[in-house]
């Protein structure tokens, strides 16, 4: 398989199976691409992928996308996910070229598209009426890009803030009912475009002093629409991709008028990339776990040979300071959830030290759930690391100024994404923060709580390795289990587990929040949460369950949708209380039976015996049933409470 590396993060190229490593490291000039595409050599996707990647003007995106149409044509070309995503885009504009450049981004992402595009400025129409070809083509996602001619403010610069401000508030209210309606009508997620700040100078200083002014105006517009987006909208945040740009290289005055372009050639391959990376996150999760190297990368010097003395940290000089901003960033990330691992090649005193005696250290030993300083491998080090955190190696992401370890961790651990920092610590920040590899979809109260309850686990190991007995161990842990009914408190949690959990998954079915917040109002679902906590501590929402109440042969049925739970919860018998709780629904409404399915991935193999163990006998395929009138419950030691949400 070609791997590539990409500003220095690795990643495979397309999942395409080729026939021998090749360096890709220098990016492929124009004419060797074309020299590979004309060869039929499968290495091109890979380079084509790179060059795709750091494309940033339009005319070479341009001539990318038209290289990857000549080469679909070939054999040997990458498949992609088997079924396409469906995207509809429609606003105010005209979108060609732009959605060339967007189906080459998604491309080089991996993702196959079938992708609709509305009349110029019919959006409105399209939406209203509900039998308009954008409800025909069904699709899963709408670009929503609505004009900025259409959202200004009517009054003038001496207009009082609280007149500006309700206005701008009423418009963002009227861009969300129009997203509203078309995701009851669709179901589709909705991608949603704010608008650019004016780059002309006029009306000077008084840009910022007066509400009314066009700059101001749609400040407070756009913070509206994302503060105030339901959770099935989702911004494609225009004013900060343009302020990165520069606003006279972003706006094309002549482009508006000619042919209704929304924006400047280059822009569009911003938005492009911008519009694909949204889509792919739709259905995917962020990395849960960074694992670190230490020396020259969270300090400069060598521990081991300078001392806790002479490694360089703090405020005392330029590097210090640069290494200090990168801890401060990456602590960050772990408040918001982010794990934080250590993989070094040092004696493993020495290494702490600094954690816990350096003054100026930002992180210390509590903010690292998992530390490994010894002389192994690192790719067996991170290898250990994710077996004693119970999360998959596509989960990690590990950083090191080495280019030799991070070779070793590539050509090993290929599953691991890797950055091999820079030369100048200056730029770490910035180098981890563009990568994009920790983008959360929201954030919840667990994920300031993530660091506490993986600690909390290894004290919990500990218990279970003295221990004489499993059944002994569980009932010290004085385990409670707690079910609540789907309401719209946990929704974004329940969304979060739902898009992240992958190896105990019966189904895989990812649901966005706003799929949650459907199935809350609609009779024919049920859905509940599992909590569990224990002496040690909370180990917060560990299980989701949907199922469908159906009539099967003239009998009610509990067809189970959803079903997964973490895996740090594994071997606690939750699994049979989880059982044992959707059978007692299943009984609630008198259903006959409880019907499942195993739906196999690349990654849930271990609940391939699931539905047997549970007593579901097999029907053809992968589907079972079980009769919960025969269901003997489970006995656990866990203690069980219950929430409900009822209507008011």
């Amino acid at each position: 398989m070609t791997e590539i590396v990409t500003s220095g993060i690795h990643a495979n190229a397309f999942g395409a199976q080729l026939s021998s490593p090749m360096d890709v490291t220098a990016l492929c000039s124009d004419e060797q691409l074309k020299t590979l595409l004309k060869n039929g050599d499968a290495h091109f996707w890979g380079a084509l992928k790179r060059r795709s990647e750091t494309a940033s003007d339009f005319t070479e995106a341009f001539f990318l996308s038209n290289l990857r149409k000549k080469g679909l044509a070939m054999r040997g070309a990458p498949a992609l996910q088997t079924t396409p995503l469906r995207i509809a885009m429609i606003g105010s504009y005209s979108f060609y070229p732009l959605r060339e450049i967007f189906e080459h981004m998604l491309f080089a992402l991996g993702i196959s598209c079938d992708l609709w595009v509305g009349e110029f400025d019919n959006y409105m129409q399209e939406i209203l009426d509900g039998e308009s070809r954008l409800y025909a083509f069904a699709p899963d996602v709408v670009i929503v890009w609505p004009g900025d001619q259409r959202f200004v403010f009517d009054g003038n610069l001496s207009s009082a803030r609280a007149d500006v401000v309700a206005h701008a508030n009423e418009s963002a209210a009227q861009i969300h009912r129009i997203c509203n309606m078309l995701h009851e009508k669709s179901k589709a997620e909705v991608i949603l475009t704010n608008f650019m700040l004016p780059g002309q100078f006029d009306p000077g200083p008084l840009r910022t002093r007066a509400a009314g002014s066009d700059w101001s105006y749609k400040k407070m517009l756009n913070l509206e629409l994302g503060l105030c987006a339901p959770p099935f909208v989702h911004i494609c945040d225009l004013e900060f991709l343009a302020y990165r740009r520069g606003a006279h290289a972003a706006s094309d005055l002549r482009g508006w008028f000619q042919s209704k372009q929304p924006c400047s050639p280059d822009l569009a391959t911003d938005i492009s990339r911008e519009f694909a990376h949204l889509c792919a996150n739709l259905k995917s999760a962020h990395k849960k776990v960074l694992v670190m190297d230490l020396d020259n990368t969270l300090w400069g010097g060598v521990i081991g040979d300078d001392g806790l003395r002479g490694i360089e940290i703090g405020d005392t000089s330029a590097l210090g300071q640069s290494f200090k901003a990168f801890q401060k960033y990456i602590l960050a990330l772990s408040q918001r959830g982010i794990l934080l691992a250590v993989c070094s090649k040092n004696d493993e005193e020495r290494a702490m030290e600094p954690f816990d005696s350096h003054p100026e250290m930002v992180l210390r030993r509590e903010h690292i759930v998992n530390f490994k300083a010894n002389w192994r491998p690192k790719s067996d080090n991170i290898r250990q690391i994710a077996a004693e955190l119970s999360l998959g190696l596509q989960h990690f992401v590990f950083v090191d100024d080495n280019p030799a370890e991070i070779e070793i961790v590539n050509q090993f651990l290929p599953e691991v994404t890797t950055i091999l920092l820079g030369d100048d610590p200056a730029f770490y920040v910035q180098q981890l923060a563009d990568s994009r590899l920790f983008e959360p979809k929201q954030i919840t109260e667990e994920d300031y709580l993530r660091t506490q309850q993986y600690r909390a686990q290894g004290e919990r190991q500990l218990v279970l390795e003295s221990s004489t007995n499993m059944s002994e161990y569980l009932r010290s842990l004085n385990m409670v289990i707690s079910f609540d009914e789907f309401g719209p408190l946990n929704q974004a949690r329940i969304a979060q587990l739902i898009g992240k959990s992958n190896q105990f998954n019966l189904t895989t079915h990812r649901r966005s929040e706003g799929d949650i917040a459907s199935l809350i109002d609609d009779p024919q679902y049920v859905g509940f949460s599992a909590r569990l906590s224990d002496r040690f501590g909370d180990h917060g929402l560990i299980s989701v369950f949907i199922g469908r109440f159906v009539d099967l042969f003239d009998a009610p049925t509990l067809e189970i949708d959803t079903l997964l739970m973490s895996c740090r919860v594994l071997n606690r018998q939750v699994e049979h209380e989880v059982m044992n709780e959707i059978v007692r629904i299943a009984k609630s409404r008198a259903c006959h039976r409880v019907l499942g399915v195993y739906k196999p991935s690349p990654q849930n193999s271990m609940v391939a015996n699931f539905y047997p163990s549970m007593g579901f006998i097999p029907l053809e395929g992968s589907h079972y049933k079980l009769n919960p009138n025969e269901f003997e419950p489970f006995l656990t030691p866990l203690e069980i409470s219950r929430r409900s949400h009822e209507p008011s």
